[in-house]
């Protein structure tokens, strides 16, 4: 199985260097049209067409994840108010024992737990 991932990964990243290496032209991005510069504000940058594809591709992987663990957020304080409930109903369970086999002798407390 390790030489599959071997695989997959080896091609994978071939395949991103052949994409890097035919879109090295360079491109202007800009944050907004020149047309509606603000007051003389117009935040330009000249990147190769690689970065910007495998900048939206981060992008966009981010915010899936992100997005994914506030809509999961629901989940996680449930199972957190389950397992706080169990531990404090084995609490309650020890002590319970605890008091039923108190002044026993260990061993028949032992014995009779089992059975």
């Amino acid at each position: 199985m390790r030489y599959v991932s071997y695989v997959f990964y080896g091609s994978l990243s071939i395949v991103l260097v052949l994409i890097a290496i035919a879109n090295r032209s360079m491109t202007e991005l800009n944050l907004i049209p020149k047309e509606l510069g603000f007051f003389g504000f117009n935040f330009s940058i000249t990147l190769p067409v690689y970065v910007i594809f495998f900048g939206g591709i981060i992008f966009g992987v981010l915010i899936g994840f992100i997005w994914e663990w506030l809509r999961e957020h629901k989940h996680r304080a449930e199972v957190a108010r389950k397992s706080r409930e169990l531990r404090r109903a084995e609490r309650e369970l020890r002590k319970i024992k605890g008091e039923k086999y108190e002044g026993q002798d260990d061993v028949l407390a032992l014995l009779d737990e089992t059975s």
